[in-house]
């Protein structure tokens, strides 16, 4: 993950809970006193954001240490300690509540994910996130996801062309949004993977005459999807979208396709319990 960005997101959340002083801490701890804390699993999981935790210790108070006995990824249980921190009470207190909504939202995400991994065990179907993440923290979020054994789709709207129905209707049809896109590409000069989505089997045969990287099947039946499948053979990788569960996930992949996304893996996802706690 680029530090820089991390820095920045560190920053903004420091400042945001912070302000001018965390007067409860420092009025009430002396300021050179020293303490422990440790990190306790409420909650069986997937762990993720110790590495972000690591990052904001640094950037806070860099003569803390740390003692990590869990990794990002590793599944965890109640009970478990994932890390010890040990230095100035008052830093400890102050980045308490940073480290634990990064670290309870950064699990939850991974956890979430591994579920619908899980559900997919064997098809050979990956799943896929979306760019339904919260403002600021998506690439903390696609990193959990990641953690979770998902994949990432595209980062943003400028490292992958998706053309969806508002860009298909605008442009009057799937043929002249796919031309307008490779035509732009080649005048800017750059070399970007396209992907179509088609709502009717009608779409997906003229996306097919154009040619693209990948179609999105959206909002067909598993049935309707295991035929579009066929039609599209080998001529582009096929993903689905659109009404699809953690129930109904796996008949979408039996039918074959490539991959699934899933929104829910950062916008519906429920914190995982979390806690850091004090080391008598």
């Amino acid at each position: 993950m680029d530090s820089k960005y991390l820095e920045k997101i560190i920053d903004l959340a420091l400042n945001e809970d912070i302000g001018d002083g965390d007067h409860t801490t420092l009025s009430t701890i002396p300021e050179n006193t020293q303490g422990k804390a440790r990190l306790l699993v409420k909650q069986q999981g997937i762990l993720c954001g110790v590495e972000v935790a690591k990052a904001v210790f640094k950037r806070f108070d860099p003569s803390l240490h740390m003692d990590v006995f869990i990794n990002d990824g590793a599944e965890i249980k109640p009970g478990d300690v994932a890390f010890t921190i040990e230095g100035k009470t008052v830093s400890i207190l102050q980045t308490e509540r940073l480290i634990l909504n990064f670290m309870q939202r950064l699990s939850g995400i991974a956890t979430q994910t591994q579920y619908y991994v899980k559900a997919l065990e064997g098809t050979g179907t990956k799943v896929l996130d979306t760019r339904k993440t919260t403002p600021g923290l998506r690439l903390l979020e696609k990193y959990a996801v990641k953690t979770g054994g998902g994949e990432n789709h595209r980062i943003g709207l400028y490292d992958m062309i998706l053309i969806k129905d508002n860009h298909i209707d605008f442009a009057g049809s799937a043929t002249k949004a796919i031309l307008n896109c490779k035509e732009y590409l080649k005048t800017k000069g750059k070399n970007l993977k396209i992907e179509c989505e088609a709502r009717t089997f009608a779409e997906i045969e003229e996306i097919l005459a154009v040619g693209v990287d990948r179609i999105l099947i959206d909002n067909f039946s598993p049935e309707e999807t295991k035929k579009a499948v066929q039609i599209i053979g080998t001529k582009a990788e096929t993903e689905s979208s659109g009404g699809i569960t953690i129930e109904n996930m796996r008949k979408y992949a039996e039918a074959g396709v490539n991959y699934i996304s899933v929104g829910a893996l950062t916008h519906q996802i429920k914190s995982l319990d979390l806690s850091l706690k004090a080391v008598h």
